[in-house]
């Protein structure tokens, strides 16, 4: 059955919400299971998750041999290498300030649009574009001020970068399987792209608490396996364009929580940064909605 345009706005805000707090669940996890491990572990819940959910709907996940490259290989990016460096980067920085660089993969993909794709932009995305990189630029200068953790920022970095590559990766596999498929192909396969990283890594089980694995099934549930399937069905319905305004919600989501959860405080500069970065992905990624709307009349 098609999904409708509010079922998949509905399914995009939930998945905002989700994914604010999953900074939270991996702030808490990472200090325990080290970050390829925590990966690997969210994956397999979420393969398990996956794997019983077809069984329970009776179907067969498709998978052509042609396509198996580009599905292993979306999956490796927007999985294996996303949380290399998204769980470094928590890992490294407050859970606010990971969350708010993040909250920029709106405009790293409309700028992404109009450098290989050739799209034209507004005066009002461009100026969108700016005030998110003026933003993000205050939040980094005082950060690095108070807590000199520049190798966090580049680990956000480096994972919004390749939020951004899966996307592209993604899109021509949605027009040949269904959401669900390529949900769960990509999770297995990204699965499999932690295990070697996470054989490096030791971890000490014994301190491991109930707590924990809480967070662990909290991000492989919600997270990973509804999480991308909800993202997944409202990319297909709404697109890009319009369906990356919804990501604007990720880091208020995450601020307001880690502030009343873990008592994490921005500083006001900080906090003006986020807001910036914030208020200029809004604007680009509603101009570019607009854009989307009128192109397609």
């Amino acid at each position: 059955m098609a999904t409708t345009k509010n079922t998949a706005i509905v399914l995009a805000t939930a998945t905002a919400f989700i994914w604010g707090m999953s900074f939270l669940s991996i702030k808490a996890a990472v200090v325990v299971i080290p970050p390829m491990s925590l990966g690997l572990s969210r994956f397999i819940v979420a393969s398990i998750v996956l794997v019983v959910l077809f069984a329970v709907l009776r179907k067969h996940p498709r998978l052509a041999l042609r396509d198996a490259p580009l599905m292993a290989g979306s999956a490796l990016v927007g999985y294996t290498l996303y949380f290399l460096g998204e769980n470094n980067g928590v890992l490294l920085l407050s859970a606010s300030e990971a969350s708010i660089i993040v909250g920029t993969i709106p405009v790293l993909t409309m700028l992404s649009e109009r450098l290989f794709a050739h799209t034209r932009l507004s005066a009002a995305q461009y100026a969108g574009a700016g005030l998110s990189a003026v933003g993000v630029t205050l939040i980094v200068v005082e950060s690095l001020r108070l807590s000199l953790a520049p190798l966090g920022y580049l680990y956000m970095g480096f994972a919004a970068l390749s939020w951004v590559v899966y996307a592209f990766m993604t899109k021509p596999l949605l027009s040949k399987y269904d959401s669900l498929e390529v949900t769960l192909w990509q999770t297995l396969f990204g699965a499999a792209g932690f295990v070697p990283f996470a054989l490096f890594e030791h971890v000490e089980w014994s301190a491991v608490t109930p707590g924990i694995i809480a967070n662990v099934l909290y991000l492989g549930v919600f997270c990973s396996a509804l999480g991308y399937l909800f993202y997944i069905i409202s990319l297909k319905v709404l697109g890009a364009g319009v369906s990356s305004v919804f990501i604007n919600l990720i880091p208020v989501v995450s601020v307001v929580a880690a502030f009343l959860i873990f008592g994490e405080r921005l500083s006001p500069l900080q906090l003006a940064g986020g807001g910036i970065a914030i208020g200029g992905v809004y604007l680009a990624s509603l101009a570019g909605g607009k854009q989307e709307r009128v192109d397609k009349q």
